[in-house]
C-alpha cells in the first residue's frame, strides 16, 4: 500500500514537498515514481529512483524536482520547487518489482490514491 500526503495549494515559485509512505512493499527493493495528472489529461511521470538509487526526470521538469528515498522511513519524497500553475495536479505514487525506471504508468502495479497540488497564480 502507497500513501501520499503533502499536497495543498500553493502561489506560484512556491515549493511543496510530497511524501509516499509504503508498507507491505520495502521501498529499497522497488522502482518509486512519481506521476501527476491533470483534469483531462494523461496520466504523465515526473520522476522515478531505481532500486540501485538511479533517479530520472522529464527533461522538462529537471531542475525543479528532487526525488529522494528514506529507507530507514520506508518512504519516497518529491521536492517541488519554483510551481507554476501548469503543475496544478494530482500526484500519484507508484511503485514496480524492477531495477529500471519506467516512464509508462502501465508499467507499475502498485499505486496510492493521490494528493492533490494546486498551484495559483
Amino acid at each position: 500500500q502507497l500513501v501520499e500526503s503533502g499536497g495543498g495549494l500553493v502561489q506560484a515559485g512556491g515549493s511543496l514537498r510530497l511524501s509516499c509512505a509504503a508498507s507491505r512493499l520495502t521501498v529499497s527493493s522497488y522502482t518509486m515514481s512519481w506521476f501527476r495528472q491533470a483534469p483531462g489529461k494523461e496520466r504523465e511521470f515526473v520522476a522515478g529512483i531505481s532500486w540501485s538509487g538511479g533517479v530520472v526526470y522529464p527533461y522538462s521538469l529537471e531542475g525543479r524536482l528532487t526525488i529522494s528515498r528514506d529507507n530507514a522511513e520506508n518512504t519516497v519524497d518529491l521536492q517541488m520547487n519554483s510551481l507554476k500553475p501548469e503543475d496544478t495536479a494530482v500526484y500519484y505514487c507508484a511503485a514496480r518489482a524492477d531495477n529500471y525506471v519506467a516512464r509508462s504508468p502501465n508499467e507499475y502495479s502498485y499505486w496510492g490514491q493521490g494528493t492533490q497540488v494546486t498551484v495559483s497564480s
